[in-house]
């Protein structure tokens, strides 16, 4: 099967070109606002009951699109209002149907911390998470090499946003010299997109205990989040399990009741 996330990377690149003529990287760092205020994702996450960073993404590659209308202000102010923890928000274009007008939106719509959920190669992306109202990022260690990963982390975090660095599997550890602010394990193949959440029980143990861990996609069912908190995870990105009904807040809101439930 072809690499998915390669493809993916190919056609950012273009992306990235485009976006810069039509915004010079100056002109796209005068537009942030200094004073806006900052909120953690770490914080958020550590501190909630649910631990929920609820996703809002219309399409994935693998199944097409999930709920092609879905409307990101009314979706995120649904998760907000149906106790999410935090806000996720793709804004890839060609392969998830999201756009940075999403994230903008969404920002002026939500008090919770938001996620620029984004296959960041480039300091530009950086700064377009930043003037867009993003608190934190994702960076991807299979889309990067080492060095490259520590220079982008250390961009964000000049640029005030926080680092949720995305690991897959046990090759991947040494990305962790990035120093990132929370630490996610996918559970989905990025070559393969084929999801199995028994990946981050697995890596849970060679992880640093101090680090806030978050596990990614996959989630489908409350026993599986609490089986992830005994291993350790503090935080749960779930998005196709709520995005894929009709009204996922609602969906968050049962999921949320049902984990309650599980924990008892």
């Amino acid at each position: 099967m072809k690499d998915i996330l390669q493809t993916i990377i190919a056609s950012k690149r273009s992306e990235i070109e485009r976006a810069k003529a039509g915004k010079t990287y100056a002109e796209l760092e005068r537009s942030i606002d200094p004073t806006r205020p900052r909120r953690s994702l770490k914080t958020a996450l550590a501190t909630s009951d649910t631990g929920i960073l609820a996703e809002f993404k219309r399409r994935s590659p693998s199944k097409g699109w999930i709920h092609r209308d879905a409307d990101p202000v009314a979706v995120s102010r649904g998760y907000e209002t149906g106790g999410a923890s935090a806000i996720s928000v793709l804004t890839d274009p060609d392969y998830f149907g999201g756009t940075l007008d999403d994230l903008k939106n969404v920002r002026q719509t939500v008090s919770l911390p938001i996620l620029r959920k984004e296959f960041i190669i480039d300091p530009y992306q950086l700064l377009e998470a930043a003037a867009a109202g993003a608190d934190a990022v994702l960076l991807i260690a299979a889309a990067l090499d080492i060095t490259r990963c520590k220079q982008l982390s250390e961009k964000a975090k000049e640029l005030g946003l926080e680092v949720l660095l995305e690991i897959h599997s046990e090759r991947e550890i040494d990305y962790l010299e990035a120093e990132a602010d929370l630490i996610g394990v996918n559970n989905r193949n990025l070559g393969t997109f084929i999801t199995d959440p028994e990946n981050s029980l697995r890596l849970a143990e060679k992880l640093p205990k101090e680090k806030l861990l978050v596990s990614e996609s996959g989630i489908s069912d409350p026993r599986i989040v609490a089986r992830l908190r005994t291993a350790g995870y503090k935080g749960f990105l779930i998005g196709e399990t709520f995005m894929r009904e009709t009204d996922p807040a609602a969906a968050l809101a049962e999921f949320i009741e049902q984990l309650k439930k599980t924990e008892i």
